[in-house]
């Protein structure tokens, strides 16, 4: 591992939002701001799959969302493959592909065409976006329906074409906000199995998630979010320390609430 290649660097990053009233209602707080992401950083090495774990609101999807260049941070920065996320936005959205949950495909288009819009976007050349369109649909089931549109389409067939259109310009760096949630499980296991074959060919994959079992599984490295702070960041093994990850967390999540995050 001496020569792993640093491919995603993510250096002090720190974001607040302005709560409204009827949020710090439902926080049951008199704060007008919350502090999503304090101070993160964190690396990513070609060929590894790196999760980022934590429970809801704990500012992961706030990350990732600073790592797609889809909002900028207050303080600190990224880089892709070199490509900060503050001034060279077009060049990372050309080296990483983001996908969420709350993406949400235009339901009158079919696979087909949404396929080829997304690959002219990026400027895939035709001969090269008719090739990975069969590969990609192939390996995903999704050449029955192709011609489909996407209203008609299952929630996991749905969740498929968002991968794969997502992917459409073979980037080298993948980033999955909750990849496996709301799919039944053979779709859950076809994406987990999609994600180690793009670890295999040298692909950076970054997977959020508050599932234990899904880190355990897939990751080489796992940094725990907890309140917006970085409290582990390590090897899989290193984290754990001889006991389950489920197990580690809480000690960490109880060291946090006591206010002995390390």
């Amino acid at each position: 591992m001496e020569n792993r290649k640093e491919i995603l660097k993510v250096s002090g990053l720190c974001k607040q939002f302005k709560l409204s009233a009827k949020q710090r209602k439902l926080n049951r707080t008199k704060d007008k701001y919350k502090q999503a992401v304090k101070d993160v950083s964190f690396s990513a090495y070609r060929g590894e799959i790196f999760g980022l774990l934590g429970p809801n609101g704990a500012g992961k999807t706030t990350t990732m969302r600073i790592l797609a260049t889809l909002i900028k941070p207050d303080k600190g920065d990224a880089w892709i493959d070199g490509a900060s996320v503050l001034t060279q936005e077009d060049l990372v959205r050309s080296k990483l592909a983001f996908l969420t949950g709350d993406l949400k495909l235009e339901q009158f288009f079919t696979p087909d065409y949404l396929f080829n819009f997304f690959s002219a976007l990026h400027g895939v050349e035709p001969e090269v976006r008719d090739r990975r369109k069969q590969e990609l649909f192939s390996r995903f089931g999704i050449d029955s329906y192709s011609q489909t549109k996407v209203s008609e389409l299952s929630q996991g067939m749905r969740q498929k074409v968002s991968l794969v259109v997502s992917i459409v310009h073979d980037p080298d760096v993948i980033i999955f906000d909750e990849p496996t949630n709301g799919l039944d499980v053979i779709t859950a296991k076809t994406v987990t199995d999609f994600l180690l074959e793009l670890k295999q060919k040298g692909k950076t994959v970054i997977v959020s998630t508050h599932i234990f079992s899904l880190i355990e599984k897939l990751c080489d490295r796992v940094g725990v979010l907890i309140d917006g702070q970085m409290v582990a960041c390590d090897s899989l093994e290193a984290v754990c320390n001889g006991v389950s990850l489920e197990d580690r967390f809480f000690k960490l999540y109880e060291q946090m609430e006591g206010g002995e995050a390390q």
